[in-house]
């Protein structure tokens, strides 16, 4: 009897901790979901300015928190290089690049064609581009124009387009693509 009993016992206890290990799998599911892999990763940005010839390789967000002295580094690699003016970028442009890069896994630098414009460059551009717009996000710091070493414009074209996060520019003839932040539109 004792045998059945401790038999029964045994199977009654594992059932419970199956169950137990069961329940708990399936209520943490949902709060390990919401913690998503980009909140749990460093995200680092490569730039290579083809205007100063500078370099910059930095991690500007680890653990989903930022890193302002990163973003700073950043800023100063993107600023108007006919000025010298720097403002700083906005982070939901960096986050767009890095989904490019995390995708693309590039070996090298994404390369600055133009990163902010002051206003007035913008507007010395404009006199001799109808293509730059007069209210242009390059001022606010929310747009940029790369191309990525060892990638065709077109595929980067496509992958940004793919994101649905803002305004995708294809330029041919000078071989780049815009990126912004702005409302999704693609020329």
């Amino acid at each position: 009897m004792n045998d059945i009993f401790s038999f029964a016992s045994s199977r009654r206890n594992f059932l419970k901790v199956a169950a137990s290990a069961a329940l708990a799998t399936v209520f943490t599911h949902p709060v390990m979901a919401a913690v998503s892999p980009s909140q749990r990763e460093h995200h680092v940005l490569s730039f290579y300015n083809i205007h100063t010839g500078e370099s910059v390789k930095t991690c500007y967000r680890s653990n989903g928190k930022l890193i302002n002295r990163a973003i700073k580094r950043i800023s100063h690699i993107m600023r108007d290089h006919r000025t010298g003016e720097v403002k700083p970028v906005e982070t939901k442009l960096l986050d767009l690049l890095h989904c490019i890069v995390v995708e693309l896994s590039p070996c090298s630098p994404i390369s600055i064609i133009s990163g902010y414009r002051s206003p007035r460059t913008n507007a010395a551009l404009r006199r001799v581009s109808p293509g730059v717009a007069k209210n242009s996000l390059h001022m606010q710091g929310r747009a940029i124009d790369i191309r990525i070493p060892g990638y065709e414009t077109t595929t980067i074209r496509r992958l940004a387009i793919s994101l649905h996060s803002g305004g995708v520019g294809y330029y041919s003839e000078s071989d780049f693509v815009h990126l912004d932040t702005g409302p999704i539109k693609v020329w």
